[in-house]
């Protein structure tokens, strides 16, 4: 009781921060304050944290040259961005029979790909679709293309 009317009597409020203990701690403070900056740490914290989103890039195992090398192009400005990749070959009706060409073309994006992205998820058959899942390597920061190279002349 004594605790509460000193309280009142600075204009702060008594907090209870271990009811547990024995006897039970509290402390004197201005709540409204607390909360204030407790909810500024946290929107403070979340400025620096860095999203990772999925893309998913989508093909059939009749996929032509030219349009896999723009799906590849596709991918890799993905995870230049720092985003994971999910690469999905699709297979309908009598291609089901033929699932080599699918993991050739797998095998070809993840060659592609290169030393840009690991397999975080190797290449596997869910129904009729096989997936792999590609994550960028984390040497370099997330986000960050790498810069140009400036070219040196010789006078």
């Amino acid at each position: 009781m004594d605790a509460i009317k000193l309280a009142e009597e600075r204009g702060y409020d008594l907090v209870e921060i271990s009811p547990t203990a024995r006897p039970p701690v509290c402390k004197i403070m201005d709540f409204g304050k607390y909360k204030y900056e407790m909810a500024k740490k946290a929107h403070e914290a979340k400025k620096h944290q860095v999203v990772v989103l999925l893309k998913e890039v989508k093909m059939r195992p009749a996929t032509d040259e030219h349009d896999l090398m723009t799906k590849v192009k596709h991918i890799r400005r993905f995870i230049e961005d720092g985003n994971k990749a999910k690469v999905t070959v699709q297979f309908r009706g009598r291609e089901m029979a033929h699932r080599e060409l699918g993991q050739k073309i797998m095998s070809r994006v993840v060659e592609e790909i290169g030393e840009l992205a690991t397999l975080e998820q190797p290449p596997k058959m869910e129904g009729r679709f096989l997936i792999a899942i590609l994550a960028p390597n984390r040497e370099k920061k997330p986000g960050t293309k790498a810069a140009p190279q400036q070219q040196t002349t010789k006078e």
